[in-house]
């Protein structure tokens, strides 16, 4: 019972998927939350308040005050009463009024007035949701530090394909479970994460880089959020995150030279730094600011001169102070565990993610990730293939350990 004593406040508005907070509602109960149901007027055109008070186990709640014993459903104080504010399904018309601070039912009133998190799952027709108006509004709720989880890419109602389905009530559940469980964990505690690749420039429109992501990067970045903390992001070029984002900042380098000095600016204030970027070793050592033609002599070849880049984490690890936490990753294509333990000792380091690229799912570009984490005792913790994610999570769990 994760959720025991957990309180939240389930709103559900006018769409189609109403019918799917039922099922919310049961999964939150089974791991013990106290749900209260707060529905907006056009909610009950596809769901009953019948079938989600049976459900809930509490009176739904759809008007500022019931107009047979003018009771008053204080609105302030429902707020204050929540852990947690879901809004599930969250229709095209409340994503809309939330953003903008319209106040003209229960619901837009308690999310005005609330003090807790607030997480909201928008579900309306592909058009609707890749409308610009309602992206800005998603952006708008997101800049004020709301959750927003997904719209998932499947069949809709109007028998269309697209993105807007709301997501799976299991999948709900674990957004709620995995921030309630974790939440303030990390509170007070300011981060520095590195995500992506860099660009050694050639010359002035060729480059050398590598095939990385940063999707893991920035999967530690917001799961750090979710705990609490606070981040500066530095990532390369090409990587995707959403700079709306509450408590995370941002910092977008090109080369390892940049990198380097983006990390040492942000480095003395993180009692928690995570190297995950894929920083080249080499850079070309006379670039060209133009762009460079083919000649006949080309025809041989081009001899290209590398020269080393600055080893970060090594620098880091060296100029570290005692109560900082430094964590780094360790892709490898042979000995791996041998090579990731000696990085480790020599990097002075307190953990180590080790990718092998040889099993499959792993390392660049992939949505999934194989790591075994190997703290300074050098015991090797080996872990299944899983979403980045979910990898995220038990890294992040695996530092909590070592830093307490």
């Amino acid at each position: 019972m994760i959720l025991a004593g957990k309180r939240i406040l389930l709103g559900v508005s006018g769409s189609i998927s109403a019918y799917k907070s039922a099922e919310i509602i049961r999964l939150l109960k089974k791991q013990g939350a106290e749900v209260q149901v707060v529905m907006t007027s056009s909610a009950k055109e596809f769901t009953t308040p019948l079938t989600l008070s049976a459900l809930s186990e509490l009176p739904v709640l759809t008007r500022f005050n019931d107009p047979e014993s003018g009771a008053w459903n204080n609105h302030v104080d429902l707020g204050a009463w929540a852990d947690l504010i879901l809004i599930a399904p969250a229709s095209a018309n409340t994503l809309a009024k939330l953003a903008n601070g319209y106040c003209e039912d229960l619901l837009s009133a308690i999310f005005l007035s609330a003090k807790c998190p607030v997480m909201v799952a928008p579900a309306m027709d592909h058009d609707m949701f890749m409308n610009e108006l309602t992206q800005r509004n998603i952006d708008a709720l997101k800049a004020k530090g709301c959750i927003v989880i997904g719209p998932e890419h499947g069949s809709l109602a109007s028998g269309l394909i697209g993105v807007g389905r709301l997501t799976e009530p299991v999948d709900i559940q674990n957004h709620v479970v995995g921030y309630l469980k974790y939440s303030n964990t990390l509170n007070g505690v300011h981060c520095l994460v590195t995500a992506g690749p860099t660009r050694e420039p050639i010359d002035s429109v060729r480059y050398i880089s590598n095939n990385s992501s940063g999707k893991m990067g920035v999967a530690v970045a917001i799961e750090l959020i979710k705990r609490g903390a606070s981040v500066d992001l530095v990532c390369g070029p090409g990587v995707q995150v959403d700079s709306h984002i509450k408590k995370l900042k941002v910092h977008r380098i090109q080369t390892a030279k940049e990198m380097h000095q983006a990390c040492l600016e942000l480095f003395s204030n993180a009692k928690l730094i995570v190297m995950a970027a894929a920083v080249a070793d080499f850079t070309p050592a006379n670039p060209s600011n133009i762009k460079i033609k083919k000649t006949q002599s080309s025809t041989n070849g081009m001899q290209l001169e590398l020269a080393p880049t600055v080893d970060i984490l090594a620098e880091l690890g060296v100029s570290r102070k005692e109560e900082q936490t430094l964590v780094g990753f360790a892709l490898e294509t042979n000995n791996e565990l041998e090579n990731a333990i000696d990085k480790l000792k020599r990097k002075n380091l307190d953990v180590i993610v080790l990718n092998s690229l040889q099993n499959e799912g792993a390392g660049f570009e992939y949505d999934t990730n194989q790591v075994t984490l190997i703290g300074k005792d050098e015991i090797p913790h080996v872990y299944p293939l899983k979403n980045k994610k979910e990898v995220a999570i038990d890294l992040i769990d695996f530092i909590i350990e070592k830093m307490s």
